[in-house]
């Protein structure tokens, strides 16, 4: 079993192999475990309500998840007030996971979560759904829901 630290230990690797602006960053899997060991460690959904309406979320428990949107639906203006929101759900001292959908408004989120003086913010590298196939769908090559691990559809 690999404990907090030894996560905590991976992720920072992460962020010195690849010059992250943000504490670092995990695999689906690693953040799950993370979230199981870790009772103050918090997963912040990025997305849009828009796509946790229409495609689902994490199934993890209420005191675990935090929803605050990057950006809005329609038009994808972004998020003035994010890091007041985020305060209101997750403190600053504890491991903040951001998910978004293919893992690319969540490296922002870190950073700016980062900025704001979030020890231990980190991305979940491949997102909600993951990269699109060749056929161009999500949710079949990777992604937190192509790993299987708990989340509820729409």
């Amino acid at each position: 079993m690999t404990t907090r630290d030894d996560l905590l230990q991976a992720a920072r690797e992460r962020q010195q192999q690849n010059q992250l602006p943000y504490f670092g960053a995990l695999s689906p899997q690693e953040a799950f475990a993370l979230l199981q060991g870790d009772p103050t460690a918090v997963m912040v959904d990025v997305r849009t309500q828009a796509e946790l309406d229409w495609i689902g979320g994490p199934d993890l428990p209420e005191a675990q998840l935090a929803h605050v949107e990057w950006s809005s639906y329609p038009g994808g203006t972004q998020n003035a007030t994010f890091i007041a929101q985020l305060r209101a759900r997750a403190r600053t001292d504890v491991p903040v996971l951001f998910l978004c959908r293919s893992a690319a408004r969540s490296k922002h989120a870190a950073r700016v979560a980062t900025e704001a003086g979030y020890q231990f913010a980190m991305d979940v590298l491949e997102g909600f759904e993951g990269a699109r196939d060749e056929q161009h769908h999500r949710k079949t090559v990777e992604g937190w829901c192509f790993r299987g691990l708990p989340w509820h559809g729409a």
